[in-house]
């Protein structure tokens, strides 16, 4: 693609890795066949081809983000189906990233708009506040058929229908990784939303490390990711929570080393991985970010290198939903199937298993119509293997997924920690 950035345009560093970006598209269209909303809304504009061609237009003159630019960008789920396809190597990610900053800096939103984007802003990341968030929706869940009919009160709806029905039982902290280590020392990311959501999943991974000898550290002051702010365009907020992790972090890897950082929610993993990337530019924190996104790793990459032996056949079907941070954000898709396989169980793709399922982040609250449809898609792929558990690796699907389907959802590693000596996911009864 040709650009015609100034001289002075591309002084920003930000603008010259964009219109670096830019000129890598060929307009090939092989993007628009695994794109979530072009599929499900048939709109060039709602493509990754078109949102180029719209962040191209606004970037290059320079102007503020109009209404146009907003809505398609905003409809853009970040599932990063696009960079797996693209034969060119177009870095859409951060491409989209960067429009997303400059819409935040430049577009004023609807009230209504603003006030729903503040609110998750300043709840989402906090575990406390999400948990108090989570109550109040489990009494205010009559009022969704209601807030539904007015449509800048959707988000609100959408966000009832999602909370739990039941409180998840909190959990005690992993316990500190002071102890003599077999297999080495890791750092467990406790997160924002996962420990309110489902505690379940770190304390299922907890025992699992610990019973093959890794030794967990519980640094203090880490906190989210700053993924869920990252995507609304928030960058100083969300580079606010990347410099406190890597603080946190550098002080555990400096105090007694460390040979991973380990994520059980893949949306979080790919975000912190890309910290390298995200502070390049600061001059304080470029190398230690990027020894921290070196470090990071998807709780199954970690565990392929345990060498988990393998188990008898077991008489369960489970269906593998990969999860769009993890195949297409990480590249990591045979890996938690074949560890799966490796523990007895019996493993079934479902059909368009590179389409997202609709939660991203927020977007199942700030795009509730779409993230409904391909929910629906999602389910009914998923459901048509017949399984007796669904299984995938990251919180935001297994809440999108659970509240569509009957069958139960569970993370991949409470499936590995049950086979190799762990209780049985209590979900799956019995």
């Amino acid at each position: 693609m040709q650009t015609s950035f100034t001289p002075e345009q591309l002084a920003d560093p930000h603008v010259a890795e964009s219109e670096k970006i830019l000129r890598r598209c060929v307009h090939c269209g092989f993007c628009t066949a695994t794109c979530p909303t072009y599929v499900t809304l048939g709109n060039e504009l709602d493509s990754p081809r078109g949102r180029i061609y719209l962040i191209k237009d606004m970037l290059e003159n320079d102007r503020p983000a109009d209404r146009e630019v907003v809505t398609h960008i905003d409809r853009c789920l970040s599932c990063l189906a696009c960079t797996t396809t693209c034969p060119s190597g177009v870095d859409y990610m951060h491409l989209i990233d960067h429009a997303r900053v400059h819409i935040e800096q430049t577009y004023q939103r609807p009230l209504g708009d603003r006030m729903i984007r503040g609110l998750l802003a300043a709840v989402l990341p906090y575990p406390a506040r999400f948990r108090a968030a989570l109550a109040l929706a489990r009494v205010a869940r009559p009022l969704a058929p209601l807030l539904r009919r007015v449509k800048p009160l959707a988000p609100l709806a959408a966000m009832l229908d999602l909370a739990p029905r039941r409180a998840a039982k909190r959990r005690p902290a992993p316990a500190s990784g002071d102890h003599p280590a077999a297999h080495g020392r890791v750092i467990l990311l406790e997160g924002c939303a996962q420990p309110a959501l489902d505690p379940g999943i770190n304390a299922a991974t907890v025992r699992l490390l610990t019973r093959r000898g890794v030794a967990i550290a519980t640094p203090k002051g880490e906190g989210c990711c700053g993924a869920l702010v990252h995507h609304m365009g928030r960058e100083p907020q969300a580079l606010d929570f990347a410099r406190r992790n890597i603080d946190a972090w550098t002080r555990e890897i400096e105090a007694g080393g460390l040979d991973a950082i380990l994520i059980t929610a893949s949306g979080c993993g790919t975000t912190i991985k890309d910290y390298g990337h995200m502070l390049r530019l600061d001059p304080l924190y470029a190398a230690k970010a990027a020894r921290v996104s070196a470090l990071a790793r998807d709780i199954t990459e970690y565990l392929s290198t345990l060498d988990l032996e393998p188990l008898p056949k077991r008489d369960l079907v489970v269906a593998y939903h990969s999860a769009c941070s993890l195949q297409h954000g990480q590249k990591i898709t045979a890996l938690p199937k074949l560890l799966l396989k490796t523990a007895g169980f019996t493993v079934r793709d479902p059909a368009e298993g590179h389409l997202c399922c609709g939660s991203a982040g927020t977007y199942n609250i700030l795009q509730p119509e779409i993230s409904a449809t391909l929910k629906r898609r999602k389910v009914k792929n998923l459901e048509a293997t017949k399984p007796d558990v669904i299984a995938a690796g990251n919180i935001g699907c297994l809440t999108q997924i659970g509240s569509g389907t009957a069958i139960p959802i569970v993370h991949t590693v409470e499936l590995l920690d049950w086979a190799y000596g762990g209780p049985r996911p209590s979900k799956l009864g019995g």
